[in-house]
């Protein structure tokens, strides 16, 4: 199945047997009665620890399993693209009796294995942010319809530049991942051109990250001075391609990204980003705590996709595109 198919697709949940013999009942893993919360592990692993979206998710987990009474062991891959990291983590937290595992792709079908062992082993496994492929490898997937966010993004570029002849550059992140491919297909898709348009100018690989973000945008530049609108993967990546575009004396480019943390949301007020994308990863994490919580406690398990929101952010509203300003923006924001 193409990552295209299925995005925000409502998938049927695959029960997969704790073990394989025949006869024994599906509820067999709550035969003993349903745990007390003070047993009831809660496993995160997220891309990494150092980016500010997945900071916010682990803190919003935390908050909320202390809230709940049940234990939060979060992990993380070393580098965004770490799934061998992310694998031994899922290793470890099924190791320890979690009840179950919330977890941010690095890779989106480099994990199925072991995401398989989990749910064998009776442990309830809910993507956060990025979708497996196939979508349902997982229970279910708590995230932004990150291809809406995408077209959001383009749409904005595409309506804010006018009857200006687009040469666009394309900073995306992490291959294999579906939010890299949704967003990139979105903002495509909002832009109006397909793969391959001769107005896209070219594309960097940043995995998210404002370094790469940077260099990705002086490479682009280098080989094309024209270029005049810049999707991002996120806004560490936009910070990294404005202070590219400044180096060039191009800030007037239209750029713009999608994330929604503090530091983003004020990149649009001080003019550095022309929009962005506000999306709630603390929603993501607080919603997948609930759901293990209340699966310890009746065995219920939720499914398909369930889409937790976004929101453009901007002070130059278009017609015909809601958007949000960056007050508003300011007083949601997530991060510092």
């Amino acid at each position: 199945m193409s990552l295209r198919r299925i995005r925000s697709s409502a998938h049927s949940n695959i029960f997969r047997s704790a073990i394989g013999v025949t006869g024994l009942a599906l509820g067999l893993a709550f035969a003993a009665g349903p745990a007390s919360a003070a047993d009831v592990i809660v496993g995160l692993v997220t891309k990494t620890e150092v980016n500010p979206f997945f900071v916010k998710m682990r803190q919003a987990a935390d908050a909320r399993a202390k809230e709940k009474g049940v234990k939060l062991i979060a992990r993380a891959g070393k580098f965004d693209g770490d799934n061998e990291g992310q694998v031994a983590a899922i290793e470890d937290l099924i190791s320890a009796g979690a009840k179950g595992i919330l977890v941010t792709p690095n890779n989106s079908s480099g994990m199925l294995d072991v995401i398989k062992k989990a749910r064998a082993a009776g442990v309830l496994v809910i993507a956060l942010d990025t979708a497996t492929d196939p979508a349902d490898a997982v229970d279910a997937t708590f995230a932004t319809d990150n291809f809406e966010a995408g077209v959001q993004q383009g749409t904005y570029a595409r309506k804010a530049m006018g009857d200006k002849k687009a040469v666009v550059a394309m900073l995306d992140g992490t291959p294999g991942g579906t939010v890299d491919t949704f967003r990139h297909d979105g903002y495509l898709k909002g832009f109006g051109i397909a793969e391959g348009d001769s107005s896209i100018a070219g594309a960097a690989i940043t995995n998210g990250a404002q370094d790469k973000g940077q260099i990705g945008m002086e490479n682009l530049l280098s080989k094309n001075g024209e270029i005049n609108a810049v999707y991002t993967i996120n806004e560490p990546a936009a910070a990294g391609a404005y202070a590219a575009l400044k180096s060039f004396g191009k800030e007037g480019v239209m750029l713009t990204s999608i994330d929604g943390g503090c530091a983003g949301v004020r990149d649009v007020k001080d003019g550095k980003i022309a929009a962005t994308v506000m999306q709630f990863p603390y929603k993501m994490a607080a919603m997948g705590v609930d759901a293990v919580v209340d699966y310890a406690a009746t065995g219920k398990k939720p499914s398909g996709f369930v889409n937790t929101g976004s929101f453009l952010i901007t002070d130059k509203p278009v017609a015909g595109l809601d958007s949000k300003d960056t007050t508003w923006g300011l007083a949601n924001c997530w991060g510092d």
